[in-house]
């Protein structure tokens, strides 16, 4: 019950009732309405900053479980470049390297990156979490692309494996002289006083000192393509060419058994020692190119010398003499 207010008249010398007007009235309630509206939106705001909505808290879950679903994904994602990545090495360092096979070239395995924009149109709106699932996207399909070039290497792998018992077969894993023939190794490959001019030389091959008519035997499988004399400094010289970049040279023969274009095995009898060309003593003159480049002949007798027979090899080429003969 609202209380009665009084005030002292002066000149009735009486308690009157304080009488209010309407418009007073009116401010009053309008005061105090606008005074609850204000604390109204006071506690509302509060509240908003401090509690979320049902529809707020759940919004603000899902994104919560979203980021905890994305760092696990990229997780896995980091776990699976590491093991691709040691796939990658054990490919190049090992696998291609037992079947002589040029690594792939990083610009390749790097696969480049792109084609994520295809993903845009499953994205309807945008927000911090559509860049972090486009992160996500590209991550993935940078990996896809990277996964397929190394499937493509073992397939290629794969291929060389079935043809390794071909290839080591036309490797040039013999020495070209029989054992009972050799009588020593006369000079080896590197610089070499040359025996004609008498200065240092790069000496490109072995140097077989052997009585002529001494036989002279492919050291792999493969195909004759040069049969006779060149008219250079190897006098009478064959070339084989054994395939998977290996070509071989036997020079300054006396006599040459095998014919151009003529398949040969290895150990098969394709010459006669000599002293053709420029040539200052009965030898055979022997030579490994892989790829184009003359590479050290001693390195590939490791079909038919045991381990202290290849260390007297490496011994005996090791040692700068003059060499027999000069190309």
């Amino acid at each position: 019950m609202a209380r009665i207010k009084y005030y002292y008249d002066t000149e009735t010398c009486k308690y009157e009732k304080v009488k209010t007007s309407y418009v007073e009235i009116l401010l009053n309630i309008g005061g105090f309405v606008v005074l609850a509206a204000l604390f109204s939106i006071g506690i509302l705001h509060f509240y908003a900053h401090f509690f979320d909505s049902d529809r707020e808290a759940q919004i603000r879950k899902e994104n919560n479980e979203l980021k905890v679903n994305y760092e696990a994904i990229n997780t896995e994602i980091g776990q699976l470049y590491k093991v691709l990545t040691s796939l990658q090495e054990r490919d190049d360092n090992i696998y291609r390297v037992i079947f002589e096979a040029e690594p792939i070239p990083s610009t390749i395995r790097a696969a480049g990156t792109g084609g994520v924009e295809r993903y845009k149109e499953l994205i309807n709106n945008t927000g911090p979490n559509n860049e972090l699932l486009l992160k996500s996207y590209s991550r993935l399909d940078h990996l896809k692309k990277q996964l397929y070039i190394q499937t493509k290497s073992y397939d290629e792998i794969v291929k060389l494996a079935k043809n390794k018992q071909k290839m080591m077969a036309c490797l040039p894993a013999i020495r070209p002289l029989k054992d009972k023939d050799v009588n020593t190794l006369a000079s080896g490959f590197g610089m070499r006083i040359h025996p004609i001019y008498k200065v240092k030389r790069m000496h490109t091959g072995l140097d077989f000192s052997a009585r002529t008519g001494t036989p002279v035997y492919a050291t792999g499988d493969g195909v004759v393509i040069t049969a006779g004399n060149s008219g250079s400094g190897y006098g009478n010289e064959i070339e084989i060419n054994h395939g998977y970049g290996y070509l071989t040279k036997y020079a300054h023969l006396n006599h040459i058994k095998a014919r151009t274009g003529q398949k040969v095995k290895r150990g098969e009898m394709i010459g006669y020692v000599g002293n053709t060309g420029t040539s200052v003593s009965p030898h055979l003159h022997y030579e490994v190119i892989k790829n184009n480049n003359k590479v050290n002949p001693v390195h590939y007798f490791y079909n038919d010398l045991n381990a202290d027979e290849y260390q007297k090899l490496i011994e005996l080429s090791s040692v700068e003499n003059q060499s027999l003969g000069g190309n």
